[in-house]
């Protein structure tokens, strides 16, 4: 009986004597790390490709990036790239050549 019990005692288990604990914190903390690092990339990458969420460059919406001519003209008039007779020879060049819709 008691070489029984004493290999009863002497026997390490299924873990083979490794303590349990750290697994119970560390898997479960390793997972939320996972899990975070894969939902910070994919944030990242739809930001970098364009979400639905993301204005554009210009601080206007994606789907409002194409500003016309005259109006990139109108804007660097504005901020004086273009002198006054030059905007208006272009913007006659620009209005002559739009195309009828």
């Amino acid at each position: 009986m008691l070489a029984t019990s004493a290999a009863v005692a002497a026997h390490a288990g299924v873990w083979g004597g490794a303590p349990f604990w750290p697994f119970f914190f560390i898997w479960p903390v390793m997972f939320l790390v996972i899990v975070g690092l894969l939902i910070t990339l994919i944030v990242r990458r739809r930001r970098y490709w364009g979400g639905p969420w993301q204005a554009a460059p210009g601080g206007h919406a994606p789907w409002a990036q194409g500003r016309s001519a005259e109006q990139i003209l109108a804007d660097r008039f504005a901020k004086g790239d273009v002198d006054e007779t030059e905007y208006r020879a272009r913007l006659e060049v620009l209005r002559a050549n739009r195309p009828e819709a």
